[in-house]
């Protein structure tokens, strides 16, 4: 099936070679949630933006016309911007040992980074001779506070994930435990049981290790290997209730398989292509996996052939889901693609290493 035209930005992958069955990799002990996390490009790119805006507006006090708003909004931003880089970073690199201390030792801990910033950037002013007299007060105690407004966004940030991943959790497991989805399954290892055993076993355990995954424990981040087991022993199920309608492509690329994703994220996107690809359709669908790693970003596209007439599209409830539990993971590293094109439809999503 050819998938090139969906999008664009969409590139055919190569087949991978002897792909499939993933193999068994131990998963990494997974780091606890930092609420410092300054190393993503959204929250640099933010916080820069943020210290500029405040920039601008101070530069507006003491000066009358447009030119000196401009020299002073220079000469501002070259202490504010090297001081909040340095902050940046540095809570980057210590976000580890940062994350260890409690509550009030991490606000103290990058309010004190903060301000040294801010004396850091008085500093750079002072040596280039920018400052006739230098305020090294009120340069610790701007980089003081500008650094707590930081911190409280980055908090507000971390416990937003909560709600929301639990809230997407809870939506896919009553989508993996509904009541069809259930009955349909059990009525099939049932046909199977006298007739192929193996198969009827091989069924359950599909089921079983669906219900397994379902009911864990909520992580915040899996490997993308376990997202596409899951996945596999899902439409392990559906190929015995659809049988040669169900067509299932895989094309995955091992070097990709360690990149994280939020939990139950991949199995409702193979989930819709099941629904909106393959049930309404006489003669069956084809359903494509595929992973690729280009550099230091992992492409992930499912994809299924949509029949003609098959009826009013979904509510796309289940793609608003997976874009809004990508963001919060990966924020702008992460990005999320969709589109129907000459009966192929194609979800893309790409995620940093």
């Amino acid at each position: 099936m050819k998938d090139s035209r969906i999008l664009s930005s969409f590139q055919e992958l190569a087949h991978a070679a002897g792909a499939r069955p993933l193999s068994e990799m131990p998963e990494h002990m997974r780091a606890r949630v930092q609420v410092f996390d300054t190393c993503q490009v959204g929250t640099v790119l933010r916080a820069v933006l943020f210290v500029q805006a405040v920039v601008a507006v101070a530069a507006m006090f003491g000066v009358h016309e447009v030119l000196g708003w401009v020299t002073q909004m220079a000469i501002l931003t070259g202490a504010a911007l090297p001081a909040v880089l340095a902050w940046l970073l540095t809570v980057c690199g210590l976000k580890r040992q940062l994350g260890l201390l409690p509550m009030p030792g991490q606000w103290v801990a990058a309010t004190g980074l903060g301000a040294i910033s801010g004396l850091y950037g008085c500093g750079l002013l002072v040596l280039m001779g920018l400052a006739d007299l230098a305020p090294w007060v009120a340069s610790a105690s701007a980089g003081a506070l500008v650094s707590a407004v930081l911190v409280a966004a980055l908090m507000w940030r971390s416990k937003a994930r909560t709600p929301a991943g639990t809230t997407a959790r809870l939506a896919e497991l009553q989508a993996r435990i509904r009541p069809h989805f259930l009955f349909n399954t059990l009525n099939s290892a049932i046909a199977l049981v006298r007739e192929e055993p193996a198969k009827a076993e091989s069924l359950l355990e599909d089921l079983s290790e669906l219900f397994r995954h379902a009911l864990a424990d909520p992580k915040e981040a899996v490997p993308l290997w376990q997202e596409l087991e899951l996945a596999e022993h899902y439409l392990g199920i559906e190929q015995v209730r659809f049988r040669e309608r169900l067509k299932v492509e895989w094309s995955i690329d091992e070097s990709a398989s360690k990149a994280k994703l939020p939990p139950l994220i991949l199995q409702p996107l193979v989930e819709n292509a099941v629904k909106h690809g393959v049930e309404p359709s006489p003669t069956g669908a084809i359903v494509r996996i595929s992973t690729q790693r280009r550099g230091s970003v992992v492409v992930i596209k499912v994809t299924n052939t949509v029949p003609a007439g098959s009826g009013r599209p979904g509510n796309g409830l289940a793609l608003d889901n997976v874009r809004q539990r990508l963001t919060l993971l990966h924020d702008v590293e992460g990005r999320f693609q969709s589109a129907l094109v000459n009966g192929v439809f194609q979800v893309r999503l790409e995620i940093p290493v």
